[in-house]
C-alpha cells in the first residue's frame, strides 16, 4: 500500500532529514515509526501527504507515485492524527467529524449519518457528545474525535503522529486498547510516529527503528525485542527488552499444564481420589459443558468420610485469561490476584479449559518465543532446557 523507494530528504542548511529510505507498508498493516526526537520519523510521514516534499526518491501509494497526484487529492485519500488533536473549536464534535466529508462534497444528511457512525465506533455516543463543543471534552475524548474525523472519509491510510502522547498514562493505555480494537475492525494501512518503545512494541504489526535518518531494523515486534540487528537497537530498546517482550508474546496451548480436572455434581470422594491419586493440591472445577468454574483445595476434601458434591466446597476462579492473551498480562495476572499459577480458556467458546499457566512455563513461552525466532521455526517446537530438566 505504501511503498518508499531510496527517498531522501535534505534541507537547503545540509541537514540530511531522511537518508535514503526503502520499506513497505503492506494492506491493513500497522507500522509504528520508533526513535529518538530529530531521527527523521515524523519527516518520514509527511512525506507520505506531501507536507514535505523529498528531495530524492520516490514514493508509492497504492501503487500511484505520489508526487504524479495533486496534493489536496492526495490528502482527502489519507486520514491524519496529530497529537493535538486540531479539531475546530467552533464547530460541534459531529460537525468537527464529518469535516472531510463535506469537503469531498458528500451531502450533509449523508455526513453527519458517517460522522454519528464514526463518533459510536469510537466509543462516543452521538446522541451525547454529537454537539458538544471541543473544550467541553476531556483530553482523551478529544483524541477520539481526532481518530472518528481521520476515519469519517473511510481513508486507505491512516497517518498517526504520536496520537497518544499529550494525555496521562492511563488514559493513554485507554486508548491503545480502543484503537487496537477499532484496527481490527478497520485494518486501514497506518503509519505511527512515537517516540516510546512500549507503545511502539504494543501496536505495530511492524516496527521500523530510527537512528540519524536511517531505519536501523524494521521488524516484527517480538523479533526487534528478541534479537536486536544492531548495538543501537539493542541499547534504544533497552535492557530490560525481554520483559517487554512479554507484551507481544501471546499465550500458547503448548505453554499449558494440564492439572487434575473435576466436575460441579462429582461426589467429593472423587475429587479426594484424583487429587491424592495425582500428589496435587488442588483440582481445576468445570462446569457440565466442561466450562471454567474455579478450583478446589485438596484440605476441602481431606476428610475422607464427607459427604456432598465438589460444588459445595469449590471455590471461584478469578485468576484467569483467554487463549492468546499476551504473557504481560498473565504474569499481571498473577500478582493481581496474588496467584501461583492461571486458568487459560477457549476465547472462541463461552469459557471452555484449556489448561493452565504457572509462573514456570510463562518463564519457558518466553524463551521458547526468543528461539523460536532466533530459529525461525515455530514455538511449540522449541524444546527448553529448565532446573527441572537439566
Amino acid at each position: 500500500m505504501i511503498r518508499f523507494e531510496h527517498v531522501t530528504k535534505r534541507y537547503a542548511d545540509g541537514t540530511t532529514a531522511v537518508d535514503d529510505l526503502s520499506f513497505e507498508v503492506a494492506e491493513g498493516e500497522l507500522v509504528t515509526l520508533v526513535g529518538p526526537s530529530g531521527c527523521g520519523k515524523t519527516t518520514t510521514m509527511k512525506m507520505v501527504n506531501r507536507l514535505i516534499e523529498p528531495t530524492e526518491g520516490r514514493i508509492f501509494l497504492d501503487g500511484d507515485d505520489i508526487s504524479t497526484v495533486d496534493p489536496v487529492d492526495l490528502r482527502r485519500r489519507i486520514g491524519y492524527v496529530i497529537q493535538q488533536v486540531g479539531l475546530f473549536p467552533h464547530k460541534t464534535v459531529l460537525e468537527n467529524t464529518a469535516t472531510v466529508p463535506h469537503l469531498l462534497g458528500w451531502k450533509r444528511g449523508k455526513g453527519r449519518e458517517r460522522a454519528a457512525e464514526l463518533l459510536d465506533l469510537v466509543g462516543l455516543d452521538p446522541s451525547v457528545y454529537g454537539d458538544r463543543y471541543p473544550e467541553q471534552l476531556s483530553g482523551g475524548q478529544r483524541q477520539r474525535v481526532g481518530v472518528a474525523r481521520a476515519l469519517a472519509a473511510d481513508p486507505p491510510v491512516l497517518l498517526m503522529d504520536e496520537p497518544f502522547g499529550a494525555v496521562d498514562p492511563v488514559v493513554r493505555e485507554r486508548l491503545q486498547n480502543e484503537f487496537l480494537k477499532l484496527q481490527a475492525q478497520v485494518r486501514k494501512t497506518v503509519l505511527f510516529v512515537t517516540h516510546d518503545i512500549e507503545e511502539a512494541v504494543r501496536l505495530g504489526d511492524r516496527i521500523a527503528v530510527y537512528g540519524q535518518g536511517r531505519i536501523e531494523q524494521f521488524d516484527s515486534p517480538a523479533t526487534v525485542l528478541g534479537a536486536p540487528a544492531t548495538p543501537y537497537v539493542a541499547d534504544f530498546v533497552g535492557a530490560d527488552r525481554g520483559l517487554k517482550r512479554l507484551s507481544v508474546t501471546p499465550i500458547e496451548e503448548s505453554d499449558l499444564d494440564q492439572p487434575p480436572v473435576v466436575h460441579l455434581d462429582d461426589p467429593l470422594a472423587t475429587a479426594t481420589e484424583r487429587l491424592r491419586a495425582e500428589g496435587a493440591r488442588w483440582a481445576v472445577v468445570l462446569d457440565g459443558r466442561d466450562n471454567l468454574h474455579g478450583w478446589i483445595p485438596a484440605d476441602a476434601t481431606a476428610d475422607a468420610t464427607a459427604e456432598g458434591t465438589v460444588r459445595e466446597y469449590a471455590r471461584r476462579m478469578e485468576a484467569w485469561l483467554p487463549l492468546g492473551a499476551p504473557l504481560k498480562q498473565a504474569f499481571a495476572t498473577m500478582l493481581q490476584h496474588d496467584a501461583g499459577w492461571i486458568a487459560v480458556i477457549d476465547k472462541e467458546s463461552e469459557g471452555r479449559f484449556l489448561g493452565v499457566l504457572t509462573p514456570a512455563r510463562l518463564h519457558e513461552a518466553l524463551r521458547r518465543s526468543i528461539d523460536a525466532d532466533a530459529q525461525d521455526v515455530p514455538r511449540a517446537e522449541v524444546a527448553v532446557e529448565t532446573v527441572a530438566t537439566a
